[in-house]
């Protein structure tokens, strides 16, 4: 009697113990949201970002001048133990003079509104000119054959599906066209690429993006065109022969070397597990790059800033990691990854912000097969947590940067804001800070802090 008396005792108490720990929690995941709300600074460093350094080339002045100005505000952080830059090697491309590309369609003309996609080849300073072929994917390339192709401007006119709710999948089905249309088009003689932008929207924006050569084709001109654009060429196409004069100069030059920023505390308890939190520096060079990826950055910059005003001492080791090149190749994460591995660190959880500054949903995740199950079933206690904020946990992807940390076999984390509107913005002139909303920001940035500081406390 005595001996059960004792278990229930003892059971009481721990349960007492863990609603008691539970409601610390969650006050201070109230005090996170109140904090950064009222006195984040996150959307300032993004207006400096966009609005006065502006679009940030891996491999440009301005990609510089961004490394440069998140290390001195990371610095300033006192919570902050040590901010330093990681060297990394990244391509330098340059867009060159304003793009031309004119139709020609009967006795009329008509200017499109373009942009050459990244890495891209110039067409010489006379320009070209071409009829044009329209197709609707990679695959009607072989069915049209050499016969059709040599010597014409292949025009990719599938647009994203409109009826997929996830914007970011219909993303993923539609952009092959943008990032190996132009190899596959080589292939069969053609002279140069259209692209039709990839956005749901219809507007009169073009939108740019990496695209890459293959090793065994004769690299060609390669250029996106807005959607309205877009529409209207492929209504001319359907009634008569459409020819183009195409004319850019863009270029590639040498490697050149860039930098992450890295800003580190040290954990109290663990500091051998690392949780990481970050975004991607770089950007294209039109429009600021606020939502992509300016945003992340930002948003990571204030999880640290945001413990450090609420004089929080971490458990565990906190990275804040702003990559350089996700853009275009991933020099950055991929640099990281290796010298971590080089250190033998392990990365407990790595969480990406890359999806704009736009309303938190939640957060997605993945790792390794052996491992993750158990970060699951673990995750699903702090829904207790999150779910006052609406905010969810689900398997899904984590992030281009974190992915390689993946063989470290601890959680890879993906932030996910309301992308509705994501792909009006994305790589166009109009990503700058005035398309971005203040407090879904700062949202984003307590969202995100929440998260890490749940990880420090519980662990996986």
């Amino acid at each position: 009697m005595k001996s059960t008396l004792s278990l229930i005792l003892i059971s009481l108490f721990l349960f007492v113990g863990i609603a008691h720990s539970q409601d610390e929690q969650a006050f201070f995941i109230k005090d996170i949201y109140e904090n950064s709300l009222e006195k984040g600074q996150c959307d300032t460093w993004l207006q400096f970002l966009s609005d006065s350094i502006g679009g940030r080339l891996a491999g440009s002045q301005n990609a510089l001048d961004g490394v440069d100005y998140t290390l001195e505000q990371l610095a300033q952080i006192s919570i902050v133990d040590t901010v330093y830059k990681q060297a990394c090697t990244v391509p330098r491309w340059e867009r060159g003079e304003p793009e031309v590309v004119k139709i020609k369609f009967g006795d009329n003309e008509r200017t499109l509104k373009a942009l050459a996609l990244g890495n891209t080849i110039g067409t010489g300073p006379q320009g070209l000119e071409a009829e044009i072929i329209e197709v609707f994917g990679l695959d009607t390339l072989k069915q049209l054959g050499r016969k059709n192709l040599e010597g014409k401007i292949v025009f990719f006119n599938r647009p994203m599906n409109p009826k997929r709710i996830n914007t970011g999948y219909a993303y993923g089905e539609a952009v092959d066209q943008r990032v190996h249309g132009a190899s596959r088009a080589s292939k069969y003689g053609a002279k140069a690429v259209l692209v039709r932008s990839v956005t749901t929207q219809n507007d009169d924006l073009p939108h740019t993006g990496v695209q890459t050569y293959q090793a065994d084709i004769t690299p060609i001109p390669s250029l996106a065109i807005s959607t309205n654009d877009a529409n209207f060429l492929s209504a001319q196409l359907k009634a008569q022969k459409v020819s183009a004069f195409i004319r850019n100069t863009s270029k590639m030059l040498g490697d050149v070397i860039s930098y992450n920023v890295i800003a580190e505390i040290k954990g109290n308890v663990n500091p051998d597990e690392i949780i990481l939190v970050g975004g991607h520096l770089d950007s294209w060079d039109v429009g600021g790059g606020a939502h992509d990826d300016g945003a992340g950055c930002v948003h990571s910059m204030q999880v640290i800033k945001t413990l450090s005003d609420l004089n929080y001492k971490p458990n565990r080791t906190l990275r804040c990691v702003l990559f350089m090149n996700e853009e275009n190749g991933l020099g950055g994460g991929l640099a990281y990854a290796k010298e971590s591995n080089r250190k033998g660190e392990f990365h407990l959880a790595a969480l990406e912000s890359d999806s704009g500054g736009f309303t938190p949903r939640g957060f997605t995740c993945t790792g390794e097969a052996d491992v993750l199950p158990k970060y699951l079933a673990n995750l699903q206690g702090f829904d207790v947590f999150l779910d006052p904020y609406d905010l969810y946990l689900k398997p899904g992807g984590g992030g281009a940067d974190i992915n390689p940390l993946k063989s470290q076999k601890g959680l890879l984390l993906g932030f996910k804001p309301d992308g509705q509107r994501y792909f009006d913005f994305h790589h166009t002139t109009a990503d700058v800070f005035e398309n971005v909303n203040v407090r879904e920001l700062r949202l984003g940035a307590a969202a995100i802090t929440s998260l890490i500081y749940l990880i420090d406390q519980y662990g996986l």
